[in-house]
């Protein structure tokens, strides 16, 4: 079969525009997709004239229900939601039963194997994660040996504003990401940096340096970073049993606190030392800082509650050990929850555990559920707390 040159493919989009006129109208007017109207409502469509049906689901609705998108003449289809309260989304297309990404947007973020289409609803929570004309810290992926894993990992390290001009050193947020996220997690879909490079420029929080670990020990880093023979392993990754080994909790203070006060400028010590995580991070900060009391002295539970649900759970230990992180007197101890979190009740728990050994903590209840919003929200209210005392 011969070639066809560019004359004959350009007649043949000409013949087919005329016969079918949408063809035209969609070539020559692109799909606008997600519009954001007047009242915060938002316009999703999708061009897809073969497809039979299709919905949006995202984190601004309940995960378990859709909206369905209607088919037009042209064969876009379209969706309005309800007006939205500002903050920052993600969403997806379910295309006859298969999830993807807007293809008209082309702002993704991922956390571990999510990728999904960013929406950003202007007003004053969407503020806080916007990139503004302030001036901006150092995002950098560092590697760094771990004898205690036995690897060579990769983290995520933030640097504050002026950090590199400055001979200042400067406090240290262990900033840890949930199950099936990595290392980047938190700037991708968490705007970390973003939230810390507005709120220093407000003055709301310390300069401080962020650490953003990969918390499963079985991988050297993010899916597009980890070496091909730990790929070809096929390590079990995802399972609980894989997130709790402890080699993380280990691994952290004797091979990462020692890599960052060996090569950045921080105050080493336990009034400038912060850890927080969500989700499984938060169980890492639980079980990091119960067995090191003393180490950190700001405290950030997030989406985590007792962990007796990972297995054997000694309750004695667990008041031990509590009864010495209360002893080394840590100057904040945040635990944050969504009313309709799936862990709500482990949280209520924890508090009550807590509340029973006398263990002083600050409680910040929110809306929705075990979400990027409420952890976003969550770090946003956490770091102008960090290393004021």
């Amino acid at each position: 079969m011969k070639k066809l040159n560019l004359f004959s493919l350009t007649l043949i989009l000409i013949l087919s525009e005329i016969i079918n006129p949408a063809i035209a109208q969609n070539r020559a007017r692109p799909v606008k997709s997600p519009e954001v109207l007047p009242d915060n409502s938002v316009v999703f469509r999708l061009y897809a004239p073969d497809a039979k049906t299709i919905k949006v689901t995202g984190t601004f609705m309940d995960l378990t229900k859709n909206i369905e998108m209607v088919k037009g003449d042209t064969g876009v289809f379209e969706a309005k939601s309800a007006p939205l309260p500002s903050d920052m989304y993600v969403y997806v297309f379910i295309v006859d039963g298969v999830k993807m990404p807007d293809p008209n947007n082309n702002i993704v973020v991922r956390d571990g194997s999510y990728i999904e289409s960013r929406l950003m609803i202007p007003g004053e929570q969407a503020d806080l994660y916007d990139v503004k004309d302030v001036p901006h810290g150092v995002v950098s992926a560092v590697w760094y040996q771990s004898p205690i894993i036995g690897m060579s990992r990769r983290m995520i390290i933030y640097t504050p504003p002026g950090y590199n001009k400055s001979k200042d050193s400067y406090p240290v947020l262990y900033l840890l990401h949930g199950g099936g996220g990595d290392e980047e997690g938190w700037t991708s879909r968490g705007r970390a940096n973003y939230i810390l490079d507005n709120l220093i420029a407000a003055g709301k929080a310390k300069p401080m340096i962020i650490v953003m670990t990969n918390g499963i020990p079985a991988n050297a880093g993010s899916p597009g970073d980890r070496p091909l023979s730990t790929i070809l392993k096929k390590v079990d990754t995802s399972t609980p049993s894989a997130m709790t080994t402890g080699k993380f909790e280990e691994s952290l203070v004797k091979d990462v606190i020692p890599f960052i006060e060996s090569n950045y400028r921080v105050k080493a010590n336990p009034d400038n030392r912060a850890i927080a995580g969500l989700s499984m991070g938060g169980y890492h900060t639980q079980k990091i800082t119960n067995a090191n009391p003393g180490e950190f002295n700001y405290i950030g539970v997030m989406s985590m509650g007792l962990y007796n649900m990972f297995g054997p759970y000694d309750k004695e230990q667990h008041i031990a050990q509590l009864k010495a992180l209360n002893a080394s007197h840590p100057k904040l101890y945040f635990i944050g929850c969504g009313k309709t979190d799936f862990l709500y009740k482990g949280v209520t728990d924890l508090r009550a555990l807590y509340d029973e050994v006398g263990f002083k903590y600050t409680y910040r209840e929110s809306e929705g559920g075990h979400s990027w919003n409420n952890w976003r929200l969550y770090l946003s209210e956490l770091a102008p707390k960090l290393f004021r005392e």
